[in-house]
């Protein structure tokens, strides 16, 4: 019995000592926030609802001409039908109207309308767009609108406190809470650039374009995405941090267009396995493999087996890692890049490119590729199969019209210029391109 109270003391000094990891908030005056109710009436009616139209045209067999033909069917004209879509946004200048929210929110709309938290509903129109970071801008006219300041997201940290405010499952303003899981977070889609804020508040469908605030009432980040295999929240959702969506906006409203930073190289994800096999100095960073003529690069001194390991103090380990540094930088910008040449670890300034839309024919680029086109845009991180001619040799090896290519002989490309210089020196091509959420390898020769 004694034996068995020794037990039971030493089990609850244990749990008297466990430190609380869900601690309420203190103010500034140190006093616990046991309420957070102040905090969302006056940041709430900054959050809208947005209901999103569109046409969808239903295809069915006699849609096509040379089976109308074949079986006498009757010509009947295409069945479309209205379809509608819910999400969130968030006004961040009520004097102009300007509402950010996701680009997979408004992306195809014929119509799209917002409701504000007093129910009054109102037209929208997009100003821009940016598929590469989902972030889109949308203006609405209207008088006494109540708009949120945008916090400094490179200020977040975490363990931060934070709320979640949208439209979930079409339910209206909704609110969560939780903290700021982590920070950084890569690889939630296999396109786009990405630096996500993730966080464990309640993101579910509909949510996607609603604010995450900090404890100060502050837009800190615009929610995305959610990791869940049944489509609810399971604690992981992530949102686009407010800098890069104040970018993308500023972008937008300046030039009427993102114009995205470039540093104009091909490159490699290099590992201790490649380091070695290769015999250099490194255990993870970017491998310079081309250099476009007259790039920033060129202009900074890089050159070919450089191994890029930070970009403005921020570390690069693996090509995805350098292409969002780069990419979520504007076009002017000058970055500190710091890379090993040899054993040697170096610095080198440079000012950024541009990223430039343009287009070109397959027959101008490869053999097999004849009867595609192609365009390299600010919009996407890849290249865009624009148009493919039926029967023709692009067709015949399954290239179709919205292809989104991304690398080529394990190599990334983001341009057209990259795609030429790669088949340039190999006649036989692995295009790594993505199709309807898939990811998909075609063998061109």
């Amino acid at each position: 019995m004694k034996k068995f109270r020794i037990f039971c003391y030493a089990i609850t000094f244990l749990f008297l000592a466990l430190p609380s990891y869900a601690a309420i908030p203190k103010n500034d005056q140190g006093q616990l926030i046991t309420t957070l109710a102040p905090l969302v009436k006056t940041v709430a009616p900054a959050v809208v609802n947005i209901r999103v139209s569109q046409t969808v045209k239903s295809r069915s067999p006699y849609d096509d001409e040379m089976f109308r033909r074949f079986f006498g069917a009757p010509n009947v004209p295409n069945n479309s039908r209205e379809v509608q879509s819910a999400g969130s946004g968030v006004i961040v200048d009520a004097e102009n109207g300007y509402i950010l929210t996701n680009h997979h929110v408004v992306s195809g709309a014929d119509k799209i309308q917002i409701s504000l938290i007093n129910e009054n509903t109102l037209d929208a129109e997009i100003i821009g767009s940016d598929p590469a970071t989902d972030i889109a801008l949308l203006k609405v006219e209207a008088n006494e609108l109540v708009d949120i300041d945008i916090g400094d997201s490179d200020e977040v940290e975490v363990g931060d406190f934070v709320i979640a405010i949208g439209n979930p499952f079409g339910l209206g303003n909704t609110v969560t809470s939780g903290i700021v899981s982590a920070l950084g977070r890569t690889g939630i889609s296999t396109s786009g650039y990405e630096d996500f804020i993730q966080t464990d508040a309640s993101i579910n469908p509909g949510n996607s374009g609603g604010a995450l605030v900090n404890m100060q009432g502050e837009l800190v980040g615009i929610n995305s995405a959610i990791i869940s295999q049944s489509g609810g929240n399971v604690g992981i959702g992530f949102a686009v941090p407010s800098e890069i969506a104040k970018s993308i906006m500023s972008q937008i409203l300046d030039f009427g267009e993102v114009r995205r930073g470039l540093l104009g190289v091909s490159i490699q994800t290099i590992d201790e396995e490649t380091a070695e096999i290769l015999g250099m100095n490194a255990d993870s960073g970017a491998m310079i493999t081309a250099i476009e003529p007259g790039s920033a690069a060129e202009k900074a001194g890089l050159k070919v087996e450089d191994i890029i390991t930070k970009v403005n103090d921020e570390k690069i380990t693996n090509a995805r890692d350098l292409q969002n540094a780069i990419g979520l930088k504007g076009s002017g910008e000058n970055v500190e890049i710091e890379y090993i040449r040899e054993e040697n670890t170096l610095q080198a300034n440079a000012i950024l490119g541009q990223q430039k839309i343009n287009k070109q024919i397959g027959s101008d680029i490869h053999p097999g590729l004849v009867g595609a086109q192609f365009s390299s845009s600010t919009n996407r991180s890849g290249i865009e199969v624009i148009e493919v001619e039926p029967g023709s040799p692009a067709a015949q090896r399954g290239l179709e019209k919205g292809d989104l290519i991304v690398a080529v002989n394990r190599l990334r490309v983001e341009n057209i210029q990259q795609l030429e210089s790669i088949a340039k020196k190999n006649n036989i091509l692995y295009l790594m391109f993505e199709r309807d959420d898939r990811t998909l390898i075609l063998r061109i020769q």
